[in-house]
This record gives C-alpha cells, structure tokens and sequence, in this order.
C-alpha cells in the first residue's frame, strides 16, 4: 500500500475505487463473453419457439390450414359476439384444468418437500451401508416418467394389479377400485405416484445441502445439550432454507407443467386433466393450433407469475442470496 493510501488521503480512496471500478467492469465483461453463447442458444431454442406459440395464439391457425390463417387479435383468450362472450378464459374446461395442475402442484410438491427433507436427513446421518441406500434411493427418480407411470397403471389395475390384490388380501377393501378411472381417487393416484418417484430429487437436493453445514454448530449444540427438534427448526432449516426453496422452485415447475404421468395414467379424462393434457387435446385432438397456442401461452404465464410469487415470497434474491 503507498504512503497516501497508509494516511488515509482521498487521493488513495479515489485510486482504489477507480482500480476496483475498473476490475469489476473487467470482470462483467468476461462474464458476459462466456454467457453469451449460452443466451444465444437459449434465444434460439426457446425463445424462437415460444414468440411463434404467442403469435399462433393471436391467429385462427389449425392444423389443416396451418399456411393460411387470419390474424385476430386475442379472441382466442376472449372475445364476445352478440352480447355472448366466447374463448379460452371463458371454458369451464380451461379453468379445471388450471384448478386440477394448480391443486396437483401444490399437494404434490409439499408432500415431496416433508418426505424429501425427512430422507435427507436420515441419508445425511452416518450408518453402514449409507453409500448404498444413497444410490438405490434415485431408482424411482432414475426411471423415465412414461415407464413408471405405465408400471404404475398395471400395478393399479383393477382386474390385474398387484395393488387391488394386496388390499383384497389384508381385507382393506371389499370390491377391487378402479385407482385411475374413478374421479374420487384419480388426481389422489397421480399425486401418490409422483411423489413415489419425485420424491429422491427433493431429498438429493436437501442432501446436498445438509452437506455443507458447519459441522461445529450441532457439536456446540450437542455439548449445550439443545434437543435435537429444537436444533432442526432453530438451525438447520434456516441454514438450508435458500437450497431448500430453490428445490421447491424447481419441482413446482415441474408440477405445473405435468403431461407425461397425467396422461399415461389417466388419458384426457376431465376430472383430472392438467393445462399441458388441455393444450394438447386443443392442438392435437381439435386440431386448433390458435386455440392451443393460447392455452400453451397462458401456462407459460401462469408458470411465471407463480414463480415470481414463490420467489418474492421466500425472498430469494437471482444472485442467490436470501434475506
């Protein structure tokens, strides 16, 4: 350090704030270069996909006329004619779906977050043979969702499924129970299958995080003779918190977007059809492209707003700092 900087002279100040102001304008920069390629990819393959579907959706496109359609506007969303209003937001249809992926979400995702955190900490403990049960524990997650989800289906049949007969002969129930088809049991069924297999992502997240605690709190604890409930709620859950809600981002993304397992378990049936089985009846079944693209762009909406919630409500900030 000089002799001005040692005495303090606002000479010494203004040369470190502009050496500092210079290092950081440096650092941006190459920041910028090497995310660069990663946005450009990212403009392309999402961004170019996602203006056609919000353009699609302001046009009265279909499949069988998909190079000649007219421009109308958001009548798509909602329009009205003759004093009757007409569109998207005007299907009771829509609404249950968002109501059916909004309650799956929300069902889904706390019982993996409870269930993830309680197997975290059982996996974070040390005990023989921790390195085996670590890896058999992401077998569920490690299966594509399209086989579970059809592994499920025969499993629950009610006819042929293991699940019927195992409650048959426990005495449990009467008459075999249609898991998948019956409008009372169907979203239950799906939660309980995503959870199976979800499960292992929440708890390989919370994992990771438990980690990377200091090791000297829980002993200072230990010694204080501090119960370990107490220590969990007063500690360890404020110091995973931000890995914690990242997780619960993560999967609730995941969640509001569900098709794959919906679909396969139970087809197009309304009791339990989400926004992504909507827009894919409109797209593919009724061929309205507009109409689909309407749909498709309100859960990018939705998505996005939800998240945006989440987000402000945890407090997490995009640097990844929480406060």
């Amino acid at each position: 350090m000089t002799e001005a900087a040692a005495t303090g002279t606002p000479s010494a100040y203004a040369s470190i704030r502009g050496g500092s102001s210079a290092l950081t304008r440096t650092r941006v920069r190459a920041a910028w270069t090497f995310i660069a390629p990663t946005l450009i990819v990212l403009a392309l393959v999402a961004g170019w996909p996602l203006a056609r579907t919000i353009w699609f959706s302001l046009t009265d496109a279909d499949l069988n006329n998909l190079g000649d359609y007219t421009f109308i506007g958001f009548e798509n969303y909602l329009a009205n004619y003759d004093g009757e209003w007409f569109g998207l937001l005007t299907d009771p249809d829509w609404w249950l779906s968002v109501w059916n992926t909004v309650w799956f979400a929300l069902v889904s995702v706390s019982i993996e977050t409870v269930l993830g955190t309680i197997v975290a900490l059982i996996l974070n403990a040390a005990f023989p043979g921790r390195g085996v049960m670590r890896a058999i524990i992401l077998i569920p997650w490690a299966i594509p969702t399209v086989v579970s989800a059809k592994m499920w289906n025969w499993m629950l049949h009610d006819q042929f499924g293991v699940i019927n007969d195992m409650l048959l002969r426990l005495g449990l129930i009467a008459a075999p129970i249609t898991w998948t088809a019956n409008p009372v049991t169907a979203l239950w069924t799906v939660v309980m299958v995503d959870v199976w297999k979800t499960t292992p992502f929440m708890a390989l997240l919370i994992l990771a995080a438990l980690q990377m605690l200091p090791q000297d709190i829980y002993e200072a604890a230990k010694v204080d003779g501090v119960h370990p409930v107490r220590v969990f709620f007063r500690v360890t859950l404020p110091l995973i918190k931000p890995a914690l809600l990242v997780a619960v981002i993560f999967r609730t993304l995941d969640a509001l977007r569900v098709f794959d397992l919906i679909y396969v378990l139970t087809a197009n049936s309304r009791d339990t059809m989400s926004m992504s089985v909507f827009a894919r009846q409109q797209l593919v079944d009724f061929q309205e492209v507009g109409l689909g693209s309407a749909a498709s762009t309100l859960i990018f909406l939705i998505i996005a707003l939800l998240v945006v919630i989440t987000m402000a409500a945890g407090r997490v900030r995009l640097g990844g700092d929480s406060r």
